[in-house]
């Protein structure tokens, strides 16, 4: 557990510290932009190594379970929820489309989507610390991007492009489902 709750501090940390725009500039005119990307690369990176790690670790030494939730009813909303995360996803790397624009900061929902999706069918310690704790670091990206008065993706009217969004996160909610087993060692069933 150790590990997890480092990679997360690792991972989530430098994730918020690039939302401090005073102390990121301060910083990049210490070190370069390039030293600086490279720096926040290598820590998300080992903070994603350490979660990946510590997940693992966690759930080969046994669950804690906090809670149990009730299958019957959050499990069909965990499933719509992980289809629109696939959607946002699809969104985020897409051309210009109204499901993008809508959504704003598609990966950011993404992310929301997916961590919820999975709080509310996991009622273990270390999936409330890594769901919990990305969940609760997108709500809070989403604030500060606000308060910066980031807008997000630009408006824009329906299209194909939208179709295409749709279908490939599909694809891909469909695809994930068909392998999380394989993947991740838990069914997604």
């Amino acid at each position: 557990m150790v590990w997890l709750v480092l990679g997360l501090a690792l991972f989530l940390g430098a994730h918020t510290f690039g939302t401090l725009r005073n102390s990121r500039a301060a910083l990049i005119g210490r070190l370069g932009e390039g030293p600086y990307k490279g720096l926040y690369s290598l820590v998300s990176l080992a903070g994603l190594v350490l979660i990946v790690v510590g997940f693992g670790a966690y759930r080969g030494s046994g669950y804690i379970q906090v809670w149990n939730p009730p299958r019957a009813i959050f499990h069909p909303i965990a499933l719509f929820l992980l289809w629109f995360a696939f959607v946002a996803l699809v969104a985020t790397y897409s051309p210009p489309s109204r499901i993008k624009s809508l959504l704003r900061h598609p990966m950011l929902v993404a992310v929301k989507a997916w961590a919820l999706s999975h709080l509310l069918v996991n009622g273990d310690l270390g999936s409330i610390l890594l769901f919990g704790g990305l969940l609760a670091w997108a709500v809070y990206d989403r604030i500060s991007l606000k308060r910066r008065g980031d807008v997000g993706a630009p408006q824009v009217g329906w299209s194909g492009n939208d179709a295409l969004v749709v279908a490939l996160g599909t694809a891909a909610y469909f695809l994930m489902f068909w392998l999380h087993d394989s993947l991740i060692g838990v069914t997604a069933a």
